[in-house]
């Protein structure tokens, strides 16, 4: 059961970096840039957050 709770989390994660993506590569560059991100940086940010577990 294991291996199906992590593939389930895994796939979790892979549809939250996804819909973040789309999310933020709709914003204008002024938009990005008010809440300082670089449109280059956005999968780097993204995988960055969703990839690091909640405290």
């Amino acid at each position: 059961m294991t291996n199906i709770k992590s593939l389930t989390e895994k796939l979790a994660a892979w549809r939250r970096y996804r819909d973040a993506v789309r999310e933020l590569s709709q914003l204008t560059d002024r938009e990005l840039s008010d809440i300082g991100i670089r449109r280059g940086e956005i999968e780097s940010i993204v995988r960055q957050s969703v990839m690091t577990p909640a405290v």
